[in-house]
């Protein structure tokens, strides 16, 4: 220990740099006792921010970084699921004033689903040959244009393509229980 006359005569500075040398010192260098006595046989003067940097280098210049260029794809809805949802529109129609609009969009967003999730079923776009078909007759029929007015005009294929989706859906249990 450094006895009072010595902290006088050093300075602050002087006095800090020789009590931080006797305490690194101290912790293990390497070749002394303290250090055999570390269990990890590491230095144990090394920060934790030194030691996550040694476990997980940094990328090297020749080492290019792997870039993210896309979302990752959301996953389809099961078949079983859509179909309920277009199931649903059986208790909705163009009966009621101003619901029309809503209910000939919804039927027609519920067909589009139901035919991405057939397309992505494990059962293969195969099993649901005739659904997928009939999904893709409507939307030749519409042509791309998805307004209330088209969707209107082809009122009844919309609504048929659904009964008869539906019907199908009815004679294969095992892809909506």
């Amino acid at each position: 220990m450094i006895d009072s006359r010595a902290r006088h005569t050093l300075g602050a500075p002087t006095l800090v740099v020789a009590l931080a040398s006797l305490l690194l010192s101290c912790s293990g260098s390497p070749g002394t006792a303290s250090s055999e006595a570390a269990p990890s046989g590491r230095d144990v003067r090394k920060t934790a921010s030194a030691s996550a940097a040694e476990e997980s280098p940094a990328p090297s210049a020749a080492e290019p970084t792997p870039e993210v260029t896309a979302e990752p794809t959301p996953a389809v809805e099961k078949v079983r699921d859509v179909f309920a949802g277009l199931q649903a529109t059986y208790n909705d129609g163009c009966t009621t004033p101003g619901n029309c609009e809503y209910f000939l969009g919804r039927v027609h967003d519920e067909l589009g689903s139901l035919d991405k999730s057939m397309k992505a079923d494990p059962q293969g776009p195969g099993h649901f040959k005739e659904p997928l078909a009939w999904i893709a007759n409507l939307r030749a029929e519409l042509g791309g244009d998805n307004s209330f007015e088209n969707l209107k005009k082809h009122q009844a294929l919309l609504t048929g393509t659904r009964d008869r989706i539906n019907t199908w859906m009815q004679g294969h249990p095992e892809d909506y229980r």
